[in-house]
């Protein structure tokens, strides 16, 4: 599905990035994926849909923008998801803070 000019794959319901997995009125983003370049819902979907070799993006690589604003399509870097408390900097939608603890499937965090 074409979300905002992106192209988000997975079970993807809605234009906000809902997914099977994740449809409450909060859970608006979608994730890059540092294995294949690709958004997804969630990483249900990437596990279900996506390129069958799952990295998580390193440190490193934090001001690369991978987090994808279901609201307005404003892509957050990772510095800037992991800071956001759950907003977005650009519309101020509310995200799931429940995401955060997920965040070790997407990027490298300590334990």
């Amino acid at each position: 599905m074409i979300i905002h000019g992106h192209e988000v794959k997975g079970s993807v319901l809605d234009s906000e990035t809902r997914c099977v997995h994740y449809h409450k009125k909060i859970d608006r983003i979608a994730i890059k994926f540092y294995c294949c370049n690709t958004y997804y819902p969630c990483y249900e979907c990437h596990e279900e849909h996506g390129c069958g070799k799952h990295k998580v993006w390193p440190k490193e690589q934090f001001d690369k923008k991978a987090i994808l604003c279901g609201a307005c399509g404003y892509e957050l870097t990772i510095h800037e998801y992991l800071h956001c408390r759950s907003n977005c900097p650009n519309c101020q939608a509310s995200f799931n803070p429940g995401c955060n603890l997920h965040r070790h499937l997407y990027f490298e965090v300590e334990g």
